[in-house]
């Protein structure tokens, strides 16, 4: 069982990209972050024509968006608001017996100071309440997967500068300590750092601002796919696919990540 995301950064827009990264990586379920596009005109038909006729989809015009297209029946589908918002960003479905959950934390603007900045206080409210329902409306025990841009690069190596990024919104130590008690709440695993260590650079964002983002390589994991206790066996590889932020014409500055599980 594949499970594939992707912060995509526009559906309508890069919905060849979207096709071709089908076409080479065969996923069973997609998680897609940041559609832009209101449900009434998200591409639903070109997706059910390549065999992803389930979907759970909550989108709003030109801004945030999540979805969740399968190509096995989607039972106990739900939308998730956050912060007293109807923002679009957190859908879930249960596929095969796992609980999917496709997320979009706040990127939390450029200052890291909640006094100052709204988004930043937004994003560490949205954490603290994630962190509080978890283990209230779910259990460790159950399998499930959580994937999506989660604007959170935790380790030391999932940036290209520790010492530079300490102060830099996604990798400050408030971010870091909040998205760490929210693992804990169900125990769940990291999957690319189960496949790759930890002292490794590994990277799924790499800025648009950069004239080649190649060379100068100034990456984040910013995107991530964790499973509960559950499912930690049927672990069997996780990749993050970087040669997609390569793909023309107009890439998303995130690549996807795909995981793959024993049936």
């Amino acid at each position: 069982m594949r499970i594939l995301t992707w912060n995509i950064n526009s559906v309508r827009l890069r919905i060849d990209l979207l096709m071709r990264l089908i076409d080479e990586t065969d996923p069973d379920v997609i998680c897609l972050q940041e559609t832009k596009v209101v449900d009434d005109a998200f591409p639903a038909k070109p997706l059910a024509e390549r065999g992803y006729a389930h979907s759970v989809i909550s989108g709003q015009k030109s801004y945030n968006g999540v979805a969740i297209l399968s190509r096995l029946p989607l039972t106990a589908t739900g939308v998730k608001d956050w912060c007293g918002r109807s923002d679009c960003r957190h859908v879930f479905a249960t596929a095969a017996g796992v609980e999917v959950h496709c997320l979009y934390i706040p990127a939390g603007g450029d200052e890291p100071d909640p006094a100052i900045n709204d988004k930043f206080a937004h994003k560490l409210q949205f954490l603290d309440e994630m962190t509080g329902w978890w283990p209230t409306a779910r259990s460790a025990k159950q399998p499930m997967v959580l994937a999506g841009d989660l604007n959170i690069a935790p380790l030391e190596h999932d940036v290209w500068s520790h010492t530079q990024l300490l102060g830099v919104v996604s990798h400050t130590p408030i971010e870091v300590e909040k998205l760490a008690a929210l693992r804990r709440t169900l125990g769940w695993i990291d999957t690319a750092r189960r496949f790759v260590p930890s002292e490794e650079k590994l990277y799924s964002w790499w800025s648009y601002r950069a004239r080649d983002w190649q060379a100068s390589n100034r990456g984040r994991r910013l995107d991530h796919i964790w499973v509960t206790p559950p499912l930690e066996d049927s672990l069997r590889a996780c990749s993050i696919l970087r040669a997609v932020r390569g793909w023309e014409p107009k890439p998303s500055d995130h690549v996807p990540v795909i995981l793959e599980l024993a049936r």
